[in-house]
């Protein structure tokens, strides 16, 4: 299984990463339609030790994948397949969008981080709602009792200007909330101009109202109702956005998305200033994602889930996000350097180091 780092460096280190992407993804999607996930299934399937509730959702394990791979609900049953205890499709727009020009994917291997400035790319809310519908009961076919959970992370669509940036989520949750285990508000990405003015409280709190109750009108149920926030937040507005959550009993908050900071990082600044503009994801983001974590738990009640991701590489951070009081962990950006294996490495050392701790 540890095969894969070589294989990464001699087949898609010299490839353009998104091509990389999309042939990896398209591989793990043929192994599910070939039959080959139903094996991967079996071998990557977290133990039962590691099932815990959360928002009211049964997990399978703490450990899921981050919006981003999955953009537009392709794979969410064959990602399942590889261990992940949740997959969180998106980012969503109300709006199909083709995204930013290419190239908008960049590797930074010496950093083991990624920068991305993809800008949303996906097709839209009506073309995506279909696919994560049918994802549910497909996943209740293969998975006895706990099956992985489907998260749906929307965004704002960039023509649309920030004035209407309601009613373009609303527009988003109407279609995909009623298929979704939960939701997400993603007001964090540094890809879309001015999205990030939306993380300003006085903002933020029409939103979240307006779209936490249209989501329970259009699913005749509570769903679950997240927000994304962005690691560059000053302490001060981090404090702020977590009273908010506390205030409108909000579900939880995701912490963090990328970062447009370009500090203590190995590759060139040469490079990083011919890459340019963009978020970036992966190991440099831990320390500050782990101090989000940190001021989160400690501002918030324990009936708020706090969902840490950034830096996220292994059983070993899982378990320190774990302890510093998260609820859940995702990861992303190792999984493209980690290989399709990564999950139920992670799962296995997690249920080794957990029962360690029983004695």
């Amino acid at each position: 299984m540890r095969i894969y780092p070589a294989f990464f460096r001699l087949v898609f280190s010299g490839m353009d990463p998104e091509k990389a992407h999309h042939i990896g993804f398209r591989m793990i999607r043929l192994a599910e339609r070939t039959g080959v996930s139903a094996v991967l299934r079996r071998t990557c399937r977290p133990h039962p030790s590691l099932r815990r509730t959360v928002m009211g959702i049964d997990f399978p394990s703490p450990f899921g994948l981050a919006a981003g791979f999955d953009k537009e609900g392709h794979g969410v049953a064959a990602l399942a397949d590889l261990g992940f205890g949740h997959v969180e499709v998106g980012t969503i727009t109300g709006q199909a969008q083709p995204g930013n020009p290419r190239p908008r994917l960049f590797r930074l291997v010496e950093d083991r981080a990624v920068i991305n400035r993809m800008g949303f790319n996906n097709d839209g809310a009506a073309a995506v709602a279909p696919r994560v519908r049918a994802a549910r009961p497909v996943l209740e076919r293969r998975f006895r009792g706990t099956r992985p959970v489907v998260g749906v992370n929307i965004g704002k669509t960039k023509a649309v200007e920030l004035d209407d940036a309601l009613g373009d989520y609303l527009a988003g949750t109407r279609l995909l909330a009623e298929h979704a285990d939960y939701l997400v508000v993603n007001v964090s990405s540094p890809n879309t101009p001015g999205l990030r003015l939306l993380q300003d409280i006085k903002t933020l709190r029409p939103l979240l109202t307006a779209v936490g109750a249209e989501a329970d009108r259009v699913a005749g149920r509570h769903v679950p109702l997240l927000v994304k926030i962005a690691p560059d937040l000053a302490d001060a507005d981090i404090d702020d956005v977590a009273d908010l959550v506390a205030d409108l009993r909000l579900d939880g908050i995701i912490a963090t998305n990328t970062t447009v900071a370009r500090e203590n990082l190995r590759t060139p600044p040469a490079r990083l200033a011919e890459i340019g503009a963009g978020g970036l994801s992966g190991a440099p983001l831990k320390t500050r994602s782990l101090e989000v974590l940190r001021r989160l738990r400690s501002r918030l009640g324990e009936d708020t889930a706090v969902v840490s991701v950034g830096g996220v590489e292994d059983a070993d951070d899982v378990l320190e996000r774990l302890d510093a009081g998260a609820d859940l962990v995702q990861g992303y950006t190792a999984f493209l350097y980690e290989g399709p294996f990564w999950a139920s490495r992670i799962n296995r050392g997690l249920r080794k180091a957990l029962a360690r701790r029983a004695g």
